[in-house]
């Protein structure tokens, strides 16, 4: 019971801060990035659904088919889009070649994930209190060790120092739910990584507060160009029209 509160809880959190994040965003590249707080909220919101399902509540079908989005988002697409948020907002440099890099590694992982997610349901139960998500063809080391490398290891070779923190905190509690609930490894790490995702918030209100001084400097930059602009045409006119009018007569 409580991870069903939990669930739905840190969704409803979760959706307010996506959209607020969403606001902030200053370049239409942004947008992929500043979509991951309000993509983990319903992320949270399915798995609060799967919950339901295994209390009974709803049809079989229902629960099938939360399992499946679920697990599928978490396995197959993160590994691209982590990745490619980060690609679109990171500046020109060496940085970026290498997250593209892994943007494209991310995507051969995740279609061989969801091959294997479709090939080969995904068994959902409940053990110690948490969620299992059980499939063999995804329970494989070198799966893993690509996961953390595209997910992680994009988040960490950003130029942006939250950005970073959050890919740090994602890898130390990945490797803390690793050892402690390996079993339940999927589903909370998920609501670790849906968790620790405010860093997004922040990261993207920091940006916009640049944005913003950048504009107002150019602005007055553009201010002062005018005014010295007016104040020739102003001084100029006179003369101008008077030979305009001396050239007429």
């Amino acid at each position: 019971m409580f991870f069903i509160v939990a669930n739905f809880t840190l969704a409803g959190v979760l959706l307010v801060i996506g959209v607020l994040t969403l606001r902030h965003v200053s370049r239409p590249s942004e947008y992929v990035f500043a979509s991951l707080p309000l993509l983990f909220g319903l992320h949270q919101f399915v798995q609060g659904l799967v919950w339901l399902g295994l209390f009974g509540v709803g049809s079989h079908t229902t629960l099938h088919v939360a399992a499946t989005v679920f697990v599928f988002y978490a396995q197959a697409v993160l590994p691209l889009l982590v990745p490619l948020a980060v690609w679109l907002i990171e500046p020109r440099s060496r940085r970026r070649v290498l997250i593209l890099g892994l943007a494209v590694l991310g995507g051969l992982l995740g279609a061989y994930v969801a091959w294997g997610l479709i090939k080969v349901p995904t068994r959902v139960y409940v053990h110690d209190g948490s969620l299992v998500y059980d499939n063999p063809m995804t329970e494989q080391i070198w799966i893993a060790v690509v996961y953390v490398l595209t997910t992680c290891g994009s988040l960490i070779l950003s130029s942006s120092v939250s950005i970073q923190i959050f890919g740090w905190l994602n890898l130390v509690g990945l490797i803390v739910v690793f050892l402690v609930a390996q079993y339940a490894f999927t589903a909370l790490w998920c609501l670790y990584a849906a968790l620790v995702s405010v860093v997004l918030y922040l990261h993207f209100i920091e940006r916009r507060i640049n944005a913003l001084r950048r504009l107002r400097e150019r602005e007055q930059t553009l201010s002062r160009e005018a005014a010295v602009e007016l104040d020739q045409l102003t001084r100029h006119f006179p003369r101008l029209r008077r030979f305009l009018l001396h050239a007429i007569q």
